[in-house]
């Protein structure tokens, strides 16, 4: 549903985008990460044809984002960084304004606003002034508007920013609900808690460029390397060897824990545990050590570049 090839946008002499690719299916989400300035709300501002690429293409829905712009607009469904609310209308005044420039007919229009307002618990603050909103608030009416013509795709950028953590937690809660085989959403997020939480695929942009693309367990497997399993044992061990099986490395040992690399858990892991039981060791537990995506984003951007 999303399909962007070589997308490149360029400022005078700032390459802001640089030969970015992209594919998004329906029923997917990808969480598109990168520091400020990478260029990620360029890359969005791009997929809803409010930008002209200067090289490449993309198509969204279905639809050119250059040759068929407006249908592009009517497709999607965008949260930017910068709302545009207008703050002396109510919400409900805000979101009919909006409904009829997406032809949506009476009275459902009315209880689609209804609906929308009260799953992001804004429904009994619809006829207060859009000025009078807390931030958090205007951003939950900022993604009710994206939401309100039920849109193919969505492309939102930082949509729990400034919001409490119940509030946070009902939009992640909503963005799970959307998920559809007819949807596709890409998410700009600086969560990563928010990403590992959402996210089929990452793609990790730097200096406009992405610099991988590939799902939360294997950007970690790639930037960290194989997954870590320890073992608890009841024996107090000190300095325990054994020939273990290729792809197993032992990284660490302290009185009743040991640490493993492992590639290939599904092969490896029963033969490290059978090990460890020929041995003579009382296995408590095996499994495998958490590893955050804090770590692996920070590894990814910390990168040395190539020319």
């Amino acid at each position: 549903m999303i399909h962007a090839e070589d997308l490149t946008k360029r400022f005078d002499d700032i390459l802001a985008v640089d030969g970015v690719n992209l594919n998004v299916g329906a029923g997917q989400v990808l969480v598109l990460l990168g520091p400020n300035g990478a260029g990620k709300t360029t890359t969005v501002r791009m997929l809803t044809s409010i930008l002209v690429p200067t090289r490449g293409r993309a198509v969204v829905a279905g639809y050119d984002v250059i040759r068929q712009p407006e249908k592009v607009r009517a497709s999607v469904g965008v949260l930017t960084e910068h709302h545009g609310l207008y703050g002396r209308m109510n919400a409900l005044e805000y979101l009919e304004f909006f409904g009829s420039l997406y032809a949506i007919p009476q009275p459902h229009l009315r209880q689609r606003i209804e609906n929308l307002l009260e799953q992001f618990g804004l429904l009994d603050a619809m006829r207060r002034r859009l000025g009078e909103y807390s931030k958090g608030m205007r951003q939950k009416l900022a993604l009710v508007r994206a939401l309100l013509h039920s849109p193919p795709v969505l492309l939102l950028d930082e949509p729990t920013s400034a919001m409490d953590p119940e509030s946070a937690r009902t939009v992640r809660d909503a963005l799970h609900t959307l998920r559809s085989s007819e949807r596709a959403i890409i998410l700009c997020t600086h969560n990563l808690f928010e990403a590992e939480e959402l996210a089929d695929q990452v793609a990790l942009i730097r200096r406009g460029r992405i610099i991988l693309n590939d799902t939360i367990a294997g950007m970690k497997a790639a930037l960290l390397g194989p997954p870590e399993y320890e073992a608890r044992v009841v024996q107090q061990i000190d300095g325990w060897k054994s020939d273990l099986p290729a792809g197993v490395m032992l990284v660490a040992s302290a009185p009743g824990t040991l640490r493993f690399q492992v590639d290939r858990p599904q092969i490896n892991n029963p033969l490290v545990l059978r090990l460890l039981l020929e041995s003579g060791l009382d296995v408590v537990s095996f499994q495998e050590v958490p590893r955050s995506l804090e770590k692996a984003y920070l590894a990814a951007v910390n990168m040395p570049e190539h020319p």
